[in-house]
């Protein structure tokens, strides 16, 4: 019987993945709509694909949010400081309307603002993102009525990005296009949407990580530059992407994505860089000089002790840590029993920048949410983690209502927020563990037992190895397919095995 690696292409075409035959909580949630796909059930009809469908649960799930913000877009937003957090529906997008001068036409990083924010503190891309929602929001009517109004046109062009970010996900595992809707249904990816700008980027790195599964490293570059332009995170991604093809010997394409990923950077940031130095290098000093923040192990430290860390140590502190996880993430990567997976890896990599941050604000979760469900489609798994991210995004609000209500202290006080991170450090580390439990044991990844080598990984799916160090240095056709699971394409299998582990 042929490896998953040696079947040849279109030999047979790849049957797809049936999350509830080979997911028991997935099987079991479908008792909710009739129970699990069984033997002779039609597929779909040529109309109501698995992405389609995917879409437009994404979109009600957004819708949903929505609906969880209407008490801050009816009152709680502009009347009361507590009253936004007590409902939990903080979002920054209409106090930055008139906060960062959209009320008053002024042009991003060119227009010095008055107030203790000289310049927009965004990077340029999201600077972009919102000044095209000001240009779409009706500038008449009292302050209210247009921050009303910006912020649904925000939440609009929002929602696209939400449908591109599960279009992409669904599309990215050729196999199992199902996955998509772990990041549909996820409760945390509805209820921080519309907090800040964030989906921007991530919808522009979901989009790169479907350009290099399909073989497209210069699209994926210039689609990680724009994410990069939107956001710091993406970039990343390019970390563990060079390890992997230094263990697969495949140079070109690296080199190819990380020129698309500059140069795109440069087209969107050079002009305003030229022209609007000052403006534009806002974003890089705020986050230099900002202190310790909400959400981060620092802020326990911090509030916990008489004598708390400076800004500078902990700059410095979070740069080594980030610096000691991507070469913890480059060893694995080169002594792996077999080449880990692209989104394996570029998981634990934003995981481990978002664990040693000085801030954590609740939006966050969604950097993590596509590249989780790649790493680790497992649905209680994912679900547990969900369900740590939910806490702490009612123990934030609850802390700051606790902050902003003076002597009524409605809400959560310190101690428990602290409790409220240490759950979100939990379930993170939890997921990150389980994904390194993966790399180390290939046999235990969900994406690999069902036959397939790296979907996501591009030219890197069934490549041989050519550098190896460890007791994984064996031949280069070994070190392939040694672990690979044994399947059959060309028929269904009897009895999927199940994973009764963590």
């Amino acid at each position: 019987m042929p490896s998953a690696q040696t079947t040849p292409a279109g030999a047979h075409k790849p049957e797809p993945v049936r999350p509830t035959r080979e997911d028991e909580v997935a099987a079991s949630a479908s008792e909710l709509i009739g129970g699990p796909l069984g033997r002779y059930a039609l597929a779909g009809t040529p109309w109501w694909t698995p992405v389609r469908i995917i879409t437009l649960v994404a979109i009600g799930m957004f819708a949903l949010g929505l609906v969880q913000k209407a008490p801050c877009y009816h009152s709680a937003w502009f009347f009361g400081a507590s009253s936004q957090y007590t409902h939990t529906c903080y979002s920054d997008i209409p106090h930055l309307y008139q906060g960062r001068g959209f009320s008053d036409g002024l042009v991003p990083y060119f227009d010095k603002l008055s107030g203790d924010m000289d310049y927009l503190e965004y990077p340029v891309l999201t600077g972009m993102f919102m000044e095209v929602a000001s240009w779409l929001t009706p500038h008449s009517g009292t302050i209210q009525h247009q921050e009303q109004w910006y912020w649904f046109v925000n939440a609009g062009m929002l929602m696209v990005c939400a449908a591109v970010i599960a279009v992409c996900v669904s599309r990215t595992h050729r196999r199992r296009p199902w996955d998509g809707l772990l990041v549909a249904l996820a409760p945390a990816f509805a209820l921080t949407a519309t907090i800040n700008w964030d989906l921007l980027a991530v919808a522009l790195t979901a989009a790169a990580m479907l350009m290099w599964s399909r073989g497209r490293p210069l699209a994926f570059g210039i689609l990680l530059g724009l994410a990069t332009a939107a956001k710091l995170y993406p970039v990343l991604l390019l970390g563990p992407l060079l390890v992997l093809c230094w263990r697969a010997g495949r140079w070109r394409e690296f080199f190819q994505a990380a020129v698309g990923a500059v140069a795109s950077w440069l087209v969107v940031n050079l002009p305003v860089m030229l022209f609007a130095f000052q403006g534009w290098s806002k974003f890089y000093a705020f986050s230099h000089d900002r202190g310790v923040d909400f959400g981060s192990f620092w802020l326990i430290w911090a509030q916990n002790s008489s004598d708390p860390p400076t800004t500078d140590l902990v700059n410095t502190s979070a740069t080594v840590l980030v610096v000691l996880c991507f070469l913890v993430v480059a060893a694995l990567t080169l002594t792996a029993p077999r080449r880990p997976r692209f989104a394996q890896l570029a998981f634990l990599m934003v995981a481990a920048f978002i664990l040693t941050n000085k801030v954590y604000s609740p939006q966050y979760v969604l950097w993590l949410v596509p590249l989780a469900v790649l790493a680790r489609p497992k649905w209680r798994d994912f679900l547990i983690w969900q369900a740590c991210e939910v806490v702490y995004f009612l123990g934030i609000w609850m802390y700051l209502a606790y902050t902003t209500s003076g002597d009524a202290h409605k809400g959560l006080p310190t101690q428990g927020y602290h409790w409220a991170i240490a759950v979100h450090l939990l379930g993170t580390l939890y997921l990150c563990a389980l994904v390194v439990r993966d790399v180390l044991v290939p046999d235990r990844d969900v994406v690999r037992r069902s036959g397939d080598d790296d979907p996501s990984g591009g030219v890197l799916d069934g490549a041989e190895d050519v550098f190896v160090l460890g007791p994984a240095a064996r031949s280069p056709q070994q070190a392939v397919i040694a672990d690979a699971p044994s399947v059959d394409r060309g028929r269904q299998e009897a009895a999927p095995r199940r994973d009764g582990s963590l």
